[in-house]
């Protein structure tokens, strides 16, 4: 006999069946929230309602722990020192005007579950959504970055998950021609069973392409278009998102999304045409929760109400029912709202790129989202319910009780190296050490110069992209962030990030505009995580304040812990810059010999919270380095007036002065001779802020230090380029090739 489906649980039928026993608890709802569900609709939602409900009041969507201290970065003026933006909070991603007619967009999301269930697939469709993000704001995607984080280098579930993640993402960015220009590549031991994967893309229009998500115009059509939909990533990311993982494993394990990144590479060229002939009343792309996601929020963003014919969705599985059609997180669509008369036109666009496109609903005057299935209504709800009015969660917060006493044990207590050969014995372990060491095992496998106007890729402090080839009008990005120094003081630590990812955006010759965060924290249902997040949310705010940039938007993903191990708090920022002409932007390391080392910025005994103190003593205490915002800005307006002046800059952070110097020397191989002041461990591995180091040829320091006296920048000569050493004057001296086998061994001898 043929399978009987169950019976359609229609809109009628749920009104006369209320008693129903529905599976709200497992779909991850809480039963405060399902009975809310039944108050706005005035009876038990459908069984397709509830599948949209969960997905989008699911905390990956609907921010309901974050969006009360969220709320605070849209009272950052939103200007930047360039010009205003054209678009901020609450769209696909923030857009800047940089000058000369030109836009940019960029955003930063997270994939972090996903990428612990599959690693290749987790990955690959993270770096595909946030790639749509960009597109649906009318830009095209010109670069990519991935900050990512893992556990210990010799665990064996680090070899499970990074060798997939990194293939991930650069087999995904490889194909789609998309330069990957930058990111991190963080080891610790509480990122073991829960690696961060967070993603970031650029994408640059004209100010007149700009598009936004909405479904306005009574009438006009809904235009599904993309790969089919499937059974793939059903409850994938929404739910998955919005779980803790347990020893075990992960709690839930519906399957993972599945890309291809050929597709989306048709899906972006057949969009930017559809764009470029004016053919969109408003376009929203389809990624976490899928058409629920997507039909809900262009509803609710427009002016009216919106009916879609759900039999219409060109499946690759036939036997979906509604429900996992609407839950259904398949990749590489686009959903958009076209004017009738613009329908042909549209759907030839289409099939000139061979790219499936379908009719499936239009706008309309009811100010409800109405779905039916072969003629029956499955829903029938106000769509800023689900997409906007989603619950609001105060969850207590509490400074930690073991706080103080994490901040009373500081490493400055701890032994330090005493003689010359000890300071060169810690060099050397420092540089090999998995957060120090040559990241090329991974930044190999991503194409970095793809497209022809890549002009700073890793492992430069900032990735560079020039937007104008005539004109050589640029931008620079950088992400960064200290977990460690965000579980000493988050409200710090998260500055500290902030500063870096701006100080690495100047060291490049750009001024830095804006910033996207990826705010990544344990659970939210922990006071003392919650706390974490209030202050480095509260940090945050403080110091775009203070250095007069915005927040452009971002992404929360919480639950990253693993039974009661919460991870490093990692609020992720990435920064972005302009820069006038990318042929005069500043590299990064040693470029002759015989030319000035010059330290800009101050040095205090900072070391808690530092690399020395985790490689060599396994020890996380004390308070992080200072934070001087003003010192930031001061040090990053002198950058960018000394283009010209001085031939490279890098900054201070990990591992501080010895690492930049080791660095420096590697990139050409060019050695240096330094006399520093004061005590020489503090000089070499202290990780004050607001420090970077630059060369100047012979004749060009007093420029220079006219310009730090402008800026009001201490400086101080340490040194001299030249050789093929690294020569610390009274300790140590170590060739620039033995700095390199170090740094150069610790991935290939760990991952093959």
């Amino acid at each position: 006999m043929p399978e009987t489906r169950p019976q359609l649980d229609t809109v009628a039928l749920a009104a006369d069946d209320p008693a129903r026993d529905q599976p709200w608890s497992e779909l991850g709802l809480k039963a405060d929230e399902y009975q809310e569900i039944r108050e706005i609709l005035g009876r038990r939602p459908t069984s397709s309602e509830l599948a949209m409900y969960s997905v989008m009041w699911s905390e990956h969507c609907s921010y309901k722990s974050s969006k009360v201290h969220l709320k605070q970065f849209s009272e950052i003026p939103q200007e930047t020192p360039v010009g205003k933006m054209l678009a901020g909070i609450g769209e696909n991603a923030g857009v800047l005007d940089i000058g000369q007619g030109y836009a940019v967009t960029f955003k930063i999301e997270s994939h972090n579950h996903p990428s612990y269930v599959e690693p290749y697939q987790g990955a690959a469709t993270g770096v595909g959504g946030i790639v749509r993000d960009i597109l649906a704001m009318g830009a095209r995607p010109v670069a990519v970055m991935d900050p990512l984080r893992f556990g210990p280098l010799d665990a064996a579930d680090t070899h499970r998950v990074l060798p997939g993640i990194v293939a991930g993402v650069g087999g995904y960015g490889n194909c789609l021609g998309l330069p990957n220009i930058g990111g991190e590549a963080v080891f610790d031991e509480t990122y073991l069973g829960n690696p961060l994967v967070n993603a970031l893309c650029v994408g640059v229009l004209r100010h007149e392409d700009l598009h936004l998500a909405n479904a306005t115009g009574e009438g006009n059509q809904v235009i599904l278009y993309g790969a089919k939909t499937g059974g793939d990533g059903i409850g994938g990311v929404s739910i998955l998102a919005s779980e803790t993982f347990e020893d075990t494993g992960p709690a839930k394990r519906p399957s993972v999304q599945v890309g291809d990144p050929f597709m989306e590479k048709l899906l972006i060229e057949c969009t930017l045409e559809i764009f470029a002939a004016g053919l969109v009343a408003g376009i929203q792309d389809l990624g976490g929760a899928g058409l629920s996601c997507a039909t809900s929020e262009l509803a609710s963003a427009g002016d009216g109400g919106m009916h879609v014919r759900l039999d219409q969705v060109p499946l690759r599985d036939s036997t979906l029912a509604p429900e996992e059609i609407l839950m259904s997180e398949s990749q590489e669509r686009m959903m958009a709202v076209v004017e009738p008369r613009h329908v042909p036109a549209f759907l030839a666009i289409c099939a000139k790129w061979e790219v499936d496109a379908t009719v499936v609903g239009e706008v309309t005057d009811t100010g409800r989202l109405q779905i039916d299935w072969h003629g029956e209504r499955v829903v029938d709800v106000p769509p800023r319910s689900v997409a906007h009015d989603g619950p609001t969660y105060h969850r207590p917060f509490a400074r930690p009780d073991w706080q103080d006493a994490l901040q009373a044990d500081a490493a400055e207590a701890l032994p330090r190296p005493a003689s010359g050969e000890e300071l060169r014995e810690t060099l050397l372990r420092l540089v090999a050490s998995p957060n120090l060491c040559d990241k090329s095992w991974i930044t190999d496998q991503y194409d970095r110069y793809v497209r022809g106007n890549t002009v700073l890729a890793q492992p430069e402090d900032s990735g560079m992209i020039r937007v104008d080839e005539e004109t050589n009008l640029g931008v620079a990005v950088a992400t960064d962030c200290n977990g460690r120094f965000a579980k000493l003081d988050p409200y710090t630590g998260a500055q500290l990030a902030l500063a870096e990812s701006y100080r690495n955006v100047a060291t490049s010759g750009a001024r830095p505009l804006a910033i996207s965060d990826c705010l990544n924290f344990g659970s939210p249902e922990d006071p003392d995580v919650m706390w974490q997040f209030v202050e480095a949310c509260r940090g945050l705010k403080e110091a775009c304040l203070e250095l007069g940039i915005p927040v452009t938007g971002g992404n929360v993903s919480l639950y990253n812990q693993t039974a009661e191990t919460a991870i490093l708090p990692t609020p992720v920022v990435a920064v972005l810059g302009v820069i006038d002409d990318v042929t005069r932007r500043t590299p990064s390391g040693f470029v002759a010999d015989g030319e000035q080392v010059v330290l800009l910025g101050q040095t205090r005994d900072e070391l808690s919270g530092s690399e020395w103190a985790h490689v060599v003593h396994g020890h996380l205490g004390g308070l992080p380095p200072r934070v001087d915002l003003g010192a930031e800005r001061a040090l990053a307006e002198l950058l960018a007036a000394a283009v010209g002046t001085i031939t490279s800059a890098h900054d201070l952070s990990d591992g501080g002065l010895a690492q930049t110097l080791a660095e420096c020397a590697m990139r050409r191989g060019i050695g240096a001779v330094v006399d520093l002041a004061g005590d020489p461990f503090v000089q070499l591995f202290s990780e004050s802020a607001a420090r970077v180091l630059v060369t100047v040829p012979q004749g060009a320091f007093d420029d220079l230090a006219a310009l730090a006296a402008a800026h009001g920048v201490p400086l101080a000569v340490i040194g001299r380029t030249g050789g093929s050493d690294l020569v610390v004057e009274g300790q140590f001296a170590v060739p620039v090739e033995t700095i390199r086998s170090a740094w150069s061994a610790t991935l290939p001898a760990a991952l093959g």
